[in-house]
């Protein structure tokens, strides 16, 4: 059974209908789709910590076009007081080839465009290419600023009620 001309895979369909193709099959402009239209943020730098790519969650969260982001520094959205330990926790990774963190979602602060701070759930991943070098890394994250803002609201009203 061939794959329809619309299909996102280059090779003919052996799944039974319904099933996705294997990741190997997806076209790469389809992933390129996937980053761009993904309402979370994000953001992959290279070994430098210059970013390479900048999504439309990230353009919708911390305010930068694709264009402005395109091989800034993240210090750009880093808070001032977070730069150094953030680069020497990148550049452990980096030479690591993994995170600290593994799979755990961390809250960090961030700086939007026009100065205003955030909170952002993140996910942050060492990316490597198929020989197994590191390459860079991607962090995923979405605005969380409500929620946290509410949570430690509340943490304060229990703090001031017990004592």
């Amino acid at each position: 059974m061939n794959a329809p001309a619309d299909s996102i895979t280059t090779q003919p369909q052996t799944q039974s209908e319904g099933h996705p193709p294997a990741p190997h099959d997806v076209v790469p402009a389809y992933y390129r789709n996937m980053i761009e239209q993904a309402g979370d943020a994000m953001i992959f730098i290279d070994r430098a910590g210059a970013i390479q790519v900048w999504n439309r969650g990230a353009e919708k969260i911390l305010g930068y076009t694709t264009s402005e982001a395109r091989h800034m520094s993240l210090d750009r959205i880093i808070p001032e007081n977070l730069r150094q330990p953030h680069w020497d926790g990148f550049n452990r990774a980096v030479a690591n080839g993994h995170t600290k963190h593994g799979d755990r979602v961390l809250t960090t602060k961030a700086i939007h465009k026009d100065g205003h701070k955030i909170y952002m759930d993140l996910h942050f991943c060492i990316i490597k290419d198929d020989a197994g070098t590191v390459v860079g890394a991607l962090s995923i994250g979405r605005d969380c600023t409500e929620r946290y803002l509410a949570e430690k609201a509340a943490r304060k009203a229990a703090q001031q009620q017990q004592g």
